[in-house]
C-alpha cells in the first residue's frame, strides 16, 4: 500500500511505500476511495496547537509518534475482513467513523468514543486516510451512504459530524432566535446546511470573506455579515434589533470569539469549535452577571453520526461543494487550506 505521512512535524508530507496490513480478529481492511481534507489535518501536520501566551501544545508530548497518516474522513471500500467479522460484505461502499476510543472504558461503552481518556481516532492517533488503505477496527464504525456520491460522504465523517454536534448545543433556540456562525469555510458551510434539522433560530453567517459570504447564502443562510468591520458585534445587535441567544465560531482565534461573546444577549450561549488557536481574553465579571455560556464542541459520538448518517441516506442533506484531486497532491491540497483558497471541501483520491 501507499500512504503520505509526516515524516518530520511541519515539513512535507512523503509518500510511502507500506505492508498492507492484514485484518484480524474484529478489524476490517478498507480500500480508500476518498479522504477530506481536514483543518485540523494541518495543526498535526504543524506538531501541535497554539494556546496563546507563549504556549505551544506539541503532539509529541503527547504520545503521538512519526511517522503518521493523517486522515480522519474516510469513505472506502470493504477489500478483507478479519475472522471475527459477521455482516460485512468485500466490496460494498461505507463512510468510516474515525473518533475511536479504547473500546473498554465507560465512555466507549456507551458509544460516547469521543470521551475517551485514551482515545486513539484515524488520522490523528492511528494511520488514516492518506492512503490507498486503512484498518477500521471493528464494524460498528461502519456506515453505509447510500445514494451520496462517497466523495461527499465522506466529509461527513469530520465536517458534518463536527457541525451536527456543535448545533445539537444550541437545540433550544426557538424561531424567534437567531444563531450566528462565525467561519464559512467547510465546517460552516455544513452547518448552514444542517442547521434547519435541528433549531428553527435563523441563521447568520458572519465571515470576512465576501466569496465565502456569497457561498452561505446560496448554501441557504437567513443573512450574512462581514465581521471584519469596526464594531462589528455592535453593528450586527443593531441589524437584528439586539443581541443574539447562539453562536457557533468554527474559526476559533480570540477575534473571532470575543466577537461571538460580545453578540451574545443575557442567557446566550457561545458554542467553539475552532482550533486556529491563540488564547481568550475574558472579563470574569460577566459571565455570570449576564448568565453567558462559554461550551467547547470538538465531534460527535456513535449518535450523533447514527442520526446524521439517516439524513444523509433519506436525501435531507445539500451537498457542500466539493473538489477532488489525487493524492498525490495532499502537500498541495493543504498549501491551499492554508492561503484560504478552499470553498466547501477537498477530497484525496488514491
Amino acid at each position: 500500500m501507499k500512504a503520505q505521512q509526516i515524516i518530520e512535524w511541519g515539513e512535507p508530507l512523503q509518500e510511502r511505500e507500506c505492508d498492507t496490513p492484514e485484518p484480524t480478529g474484529s478489524e476490517i481492511l478498507i480500500r480508500v476511495t476518498s479522504c477530506g481534507v481536514c483543518h485540523s489535518d494541518l495543526h498535526l501536520h504543524e506538531g501541535g496547537f497554539n494556546m496563546g501566551q507563549g504556549n505551544f501544545a506539541r503532539l509529541a508530548d503527547m504520545g503521538v509518534e512519526l511517522p503518521m497518516t493523517m486522515g480522519p474522513e474516510i469513505g472506502g471500500v470493504v477489500e478483507a475482513v478479519g475472522p471475527d467479522v459477521e455482516g460485512i460484505e468485500p466490496g460494498k461502499s461505507y463512510v468510516v467513523y474515525p473518533w475511536i476510543g479504547c473500546g473498554e472504558c465507560e465512555h466507549c461503552a456507551t458509544g460516547r468514543d469521543i470521551d475517551c481518556l485514551t482515545t486513539r481516532p484515524l488520522g490523528t492517533r492511528r494511520d488514516g486516510g492518506y492512503a490507498t488503505h486503512v484498518i477500521c477496527p471493528d464494524k460498528r464504525y461502519l456506515f453505509e451512504h447510500g445514494d451520496t456520491p462517497v466523495d461527499l460522504a465522506c466529509t461527513y465523517a469530520c465536517s458534518g459530524l463536527t457541525a451536527y454536534s456543535a448545533l445539537k448545543k444550541h437545540a433550544r433556540l426557538t424561531a424567534k432566535d437567531h444563531l450566528v456562525i462565525v467561519g464559512a469555510g467547510g465546517v460552516g458551510l455544513s452547518a448552514v446546511m444542517l442547521a434547519k434539522h435541528v433549531t428553527d433560530a435563523k441563521v447568520i453567517v458572519a465571515d470576512v470573506d465576501p466569496e465565502k459570504r456569497s457561498v452561505a447564502r446560496q448554501a441557504g443562510a437567513d443573512e450574512t455579515f462581514d465581521n471584519s468591520q469596526p464594531q462589528a458585534a455592535e453593528k450586527l445587535k443593531e441589524m437584528l434589533g439586539g443581541g443574539v441567544r447562539g453562536v457557533i465560531d468554527f474559526v476559533g482565534r480570540p477575534e473571532t470569539a470575543s466577537f461571538g461573546l460580545d453578540c451574545l444577549a443575557k442567557t446566550g450561549k457561545l458554542v467553539i469549535v475552532g482550533l486556529y488557536g491563540e488564547a481568550l481574553p475574558l472579563a470574569l465579571p460577566r459571565m455570570p452577571i449576564f448568565q453567558l455560556t462559554i461550551e467547547g464542541s470538538y465531534v460527535g459520538d456513535l449518535q450523533d453520526m447514527t442520526e446524521l448518517m439517516e439524513l444523509v441516506r433519506a436525501g435531507k442533506v445539500p451537498p457542500i461543494p466539493v473538489s477532488t484531486r489525487p493524492l498525490a497532491e495532499a502537500n498541495a491540497a493543504l498549501q491551499d487550506l492554508v492561503d484560504g483558497k478552499v470553498s466547501g471541501r477537498q477530497v484525496l483520491k488514491p
